[in-house]
């Protein structure tokens, strides 16, 4: 059994990836602004994609979330189907309006 990517192997004492790297880098092709990155090329994020990545969402409870776990592992957690089954009905309604 072969485990890992074929072409992560190293050719000829270099890795495939690092001479796909290299290859793609061509000197000249962009304007250099600050540390040789086009101005096509940057990226501004949201301020839920910076929480995200940083780790600090608001929206998350750790207090809550452990009280469910408590609950799941004490058995006195209960499910609602009629909760589920309304909110999944109004969420194949949501999909199927973006499609028309």
């Amino acid at each position: 059994m072969k485990i890992g990517n074929p072409s992560d192997k190293a050719v000829n004492g270099t890795s495939a990836k690092t001479e796909a790297t290299a290859s793609t880098k061509t000197a000249g092709k962009t304007a250099s602004l600050d540390g040789g990155v086009s101005e096509s090329a940057k990226v501004t994020l949201s301020n839920a994609a910076s929480n995200l990545l940083s780790g600090a969402d608001p929206t998350f409870d750790a207090n809550k979330v452990s009280k469910v776990k408590q609950s799941i592992d004490d058995g006195s957690y209960k499910v609602d189907p009629e909760a589920i089954a309304d909110k999944l009905i109004a969420n194949s309604r949501e999909l199927l309006e973006r499609q028309h």
